[in-house]
């Protein structure tokens, strides 16, 4: 099977021209020839011309062999650095896009073009870098308060009265009961109730 390899530095490409038909033998060795022409120039983009093949009435690769052509990427040499472009003039069959499909299913960088311009302008594309970002969660405002602002504002409370009150003599009474005498006078007498001041409430601390 004739083919054609060119470098263009214009573009910083490799691009690979085939003609004939494919099978599977060829097409791994087209894929390694490619892949060994990539890391000798160290050049990550790289055009498969396929225009000059003629796809037949049935199709030369079944989705099986196409998987089986994406698993010796490694084998061949082949990086997830390396950006291939496939350019077909004529895919009836869809072989050309389901290949590009399953490659980047496998992590590879395949894209099928039927546009001369189109691929050559997607292998000059520069990534864009991945930019990390760290989620974090929204801050909430949380009110802090000194002790003396809240002294300061406390409202002083009133403390209790205390009242005792004072009655006869329990062991007199007790006696009286005892001899039947009656109660004494003072057990007789009310309660005398006494009720001492409150204290002055506490002055609030001003703040400082």
């Amino acid at each position: 099977m004739p083919m054609e390899l060119q470098i263009i530095r214009a573009q910083e490409f490799i691009k690979l021209g085939a003609k004939g038909h494919f099978d599977m033998k060829a097409s791994k060795a087209v894929l390694a020839q490619l892949a060994a022409a990539c890391w000798k120039r160290g050049i990550n983009q790289a055009l498969l011309d396929l225009r000059a093949l003629q796809p037949g009435p049935k199709p030369v690769f079944s989705p099986n062999d196409l998987v089986t052509l994406v698993n010796t990427f490694c084998k061949v040499g082949f990086t997830h650095d390396l950006r291939l472009a496939l350019l077909y003039g004529s895919d009836p069959h869809h072989r050309a896009r389901l290949f590009a499909f399953i490659a980047k299913l496998r992590g590879w960088k395949v894209q099928a073009f039927d546009n001369f311009e189109a691929a050559v302008l997607w292998l000059s594309a520069m990534e864009e870098p991945q930019v990390e970002t760290e989620f974090t969660p929204r801050a909430k405002k949380v009110s802090v308060r000194r002790l003396q602002d809240v002294l300061a504002a406390a409202k002083p409370v009133q403390p209790p009265g205390i009242i005792i009150k004072a009655a006869g003599s329990s062991r007199r009474d007790a006696s009286a009961a005892r001899t039947g005498q009656t109660k004494s006078s003072s057990a007789a007498a009310p309660p005398i109730v006494r009720k001492i001041p409150a204290l002055p409430a506490p002055r609030a601390v001003p703040p400082r």
